[in-house]
C-alpha cells in the first residue's frame, strides 16, 4: 500500500479474559483491551495515551477500568511548574554525595514499587497473500511472563506532602479517642500585651538573618556604597536545574553523564551499547524482580524495552532530535548503570520503563532518572512549545506501593469516562471511598471524542485503506461490526478516522 509508512496500523484483539494482576496477585483479575500495532505515528499515540492506552513494547494496552482489581490512571506531570519536594532533594543530595565523595550510602532502602504491563500481546502479521499467520506464545504464559515488568520502577518515599490517608488515619485516632480531641480551656488572662511585638515565623526570621548577612557581605566587599542591597539570589526556590547541578559537582571522585540514543530504528550508539544494557537488564531482573537466571532473555529484552511500533518523525515544530522512541543511558565512569526508556511525543516525554545495575540501588536511581526526565522535558519545551508534560505511566492508588508517582506536583489523573484531565488533589478524596472513580464533577458531561459514525472509522484489507461502510459492502454478511464498534469506541472517533484496523 503506497504510503503505509504514515498510518498507525493495528490489530484489535479485545479484553474478555482476565490475567493475573502484577498488583495485588490476583491471578485473574487483571482486565484490558490490547492491540498490536505494526507501525504508529507519534500523533496518534499521543492521542491514544490520552485516551488511557499504553504501550509495552509493540503491544498497545486500555485496562477495563471498572472491571479490573487495580485500575490504573494515565497521570501527567506539568513539568514546567515542578518544584522538587524534600524526598527529591534527598535524592538528589545522596547523588551528590556519592559523585563528590565515591561512596554508596550504606542505609538499606526499600523495596522499590513495582508496576506490571498488560501482557497478552498475542501477535498477528499480515502476510502478502491477505491471509494472517498466528506467531504467540499461549496467552496466559505470555501473562505471566510480562506481569511482573514495572513500567517505572522508583522509591516509594514518606515525604509529608499531602497524604489523605494520613490525614484521614489522624482523624480516625482523634475520634476514637475522646480525651485527645479536646485541650483543657486556658486560665483567663489579661489579653495581648500591645507594647510588645508581634510572634514570627521561624521562617521569616530565617529569611531576615540571611539577607542582613548578605548585605554585610557585599558591604565588606565594597558592592554598595551606602545603598541597601537587594534581597539575596539564593532567598529564591532554587530550580530542579539547580538541584541537579549540584548533584554533579566538578572534581569529584565520580563521573556521571546521561545519554540519549535513539531505539526505533536503532542509531549506532544505540548498536554499539547493545550489550552492555541487556547485561545491566539482566542483573536487574534477577535482583530486583527475582527472576530465574533463563528468564531475562535477549528476545524478551529486545521486544518488551527495544522494539517499538512509534516511527521516527521530525516535523519543523519538533525538538532536535525528533519524536519517537529513544533511551537515556545513565554512563558512571565509562560503563552503563542505568537506561530509562522513553518515548518524545508532539505535548509530552512518556516514561515507559527503567532498570539499572542492582550494584547501584541505594543511589535512588528510580526517583533520579524521574527527576532528570522532567528536566529533560523543561529542556525540550523551549525548543517545542507544546512538549511540555511528563507522563509517568498510570497511577494505581489502590497499590500503596505505586502512590509514589502522585508525589510530582502539580499532576492530573485521566477522567476514564469522559478523558478530561482533572487535578490529582481533586482525584485522591474520590480514590479514598473507591477504588473506580469518574473525576468528572459534570454529571452531563461525555466523551468529546465518543464515535459518531462507525462507517467512517479505517480498516486494511487486502492492503487497501478503506472506510469501514466500504469494508462491509464488500464483505457482506461481516459478523466483526460488534467488535469494530467497540475497538472505535475506544480509540475514538479521530483516532478511528485515521488509524487502520486490520481486517484478514
Amino acid at each position: 500500500m503506497a504510503g503505509s509508512s504514515s498510518y498507525t496500523i493495528v490489530e484489535y484483539f479485545g479484553g474478555d479474559d482476565g490475567y493475573r494482576c502484577g498488583y495485588c496477585k490476583n491471578p485473574i483479575g487483571n482486565f484490558s483491551h490490547g492491540m498490536w500495532s505494526h507501525t504508529m505515528t507519534v500523533q496518534d499515540y499521543q492521542d491514544l495515551i490520552d485516551r488511557g492506552w499504553r504501550r509495552s513494547g509493540k503491544y498497545v494496552y486500555k485496562p477495563i477500568m471498572h472491571k479490573t482489581c487495580c485500575p490504573q490512571y494515565t497521570i501527567r506531570c506539568h513539568a514546567l511548574k515542578f518544584q522538587p519536594s524534600k524526598s527529591h532533594k534527598k535524592v538528589l543530595k545522596k547523588m551528590s554525595k556519592f559523585i563528590s565523595k565515591g561512596e554508596l550510602p550504606k542505609d538499606e532502602i526499600d523495596g522499590e514499587p513495582m508496576e506490571s504491563v498488560c501482557g497478552n500481546a498475542c501477535h498477528v502479521e499480515p502476510r502478502m497473500d491477505g491471509q494472517s499467520v498466528k506467531s504467540c506464545a499461549a496467552i496466559p504464559d505470555i501473562q505471566n511472563e510480562t506481569a511482573e515488568f514495572p513500567v517505572k520502577a522508583d522509591e516509594a518515599t514518606n515525604d509529608v506532602e499531602s497524604s489523605p490517608a494520613g490525614t484521614d488515619s489522624q482523624r480516625n485516632e482523634s475520634e476514637s479517642h475522646p480525651s485527645r480531641r479536646t485541650a483543657p480551656a486556658p486560665k483567663p488572662g489579661v489579653g495581648v500585651d500591645l507594647n510588645r511585638p508581634l510572634c514570627r515565623k521561624a521562617k521569616d526570621l530565617r529569611k531576615e538573618r540571611r539577607q542582613q548577612k548578605e548585605q554585610k557581605r557585599q558591604q565588606a566587599e565594597g558592592v554598595t556604597s551606602g545603598v541597601s542591597a537587594a534581597p539575596a539570589p539564593s532567598n529564591l526556590p532554587k530550580t530542579l536545574e539547580e538541584f541537579i547541578k549540584e548533584s554533579l559537582p566538578e572534581n569529584s571522585s565520580h563521573s556521571l553523564e546521561v545519554r540519549l540514543v535513539r531505539s526505533n530504528p536503532p542509531c549506532t550508539q544505540f548498536k554499539a551499547s547493545f550489550d552492555a544494557s541487556y547485561q545491566v537488564y539482566k542483573l536487574y531482573q534477577m535482583a530486583i524482580h527475582k527472576d530465574p537466571p533463563d528468564k531475562p532473555s535477549e528476545s524478551q529484552f529486545r521486544r518488551f524495552l527495544c522494539d517499538s511500533p512509534l516511527e521516527a518523525e521530525s516535523p519543523p515544530d519538533a525538538p532536535e532530535m525528533g519524536y519517537g522512541s529513544f533511551h537515556q543511558q545513565y554512563w558512571l565512569d565509562g560503563r552503563i548503570i542505568a537506561v530509562g526508556v522513553i518515548d518524545i511525543l508532539p505535548t509530552c516525554v512518556s516514561s515507559v520503563y527503567l532498570y539499572y545495575h542492582p550494584e547501584f540501588s541505594a543511589l535512588s536511581l528510580g526517583s533520579y532518572s524521574a527527576l532528570r526526565e522532567i528536566s529533560f522535558t523543561r529542556e525540550l519545551q523551549k525548543q517545542s512549545p507544546k512538549l511540555s508534560y511528563y507522563y509517568l505511566g498510570f497511577y494505581i492508588h489502590s497499590c500503596p506501593k505505586m502512590r509514589y508517582k502522585g508525589q510530582y506536583r502539580p499532576s492530573d489523573l485521566l477522567c476514564p469516562e469522559t478523558f478530561i484531565w482533572v487535578p490529582i488533589e481533586r482525584c485522591l478524596p474520590q480514590l479514598e471511598n473507591s477504588r473506580y472513580a469518574r473525576f468528572n464533577q459534570d454529571p452531563d458531561a461525555g466523551d468529546a471524542r465518543a464515535v459518531k459514525d462507525v462507517g467512517r472509522a479505517m480498516v486494511l484489507y487486502r492492503r487497501t485503506a478503506m472506510p469501514y461502510a466500504a469494508y462491509s459492502r464488500k464483505r457482506k454478511g461481516s459478523s466483526d461490526e460488534v467488535e469494530v464498534k467497540q475497538y472505535a469506541s475506544l480509540v475514538g472517533q479521530s483516532c478511528a478516522e485515521r488509524i487502520l484496523l486490520y481486517r484478514a
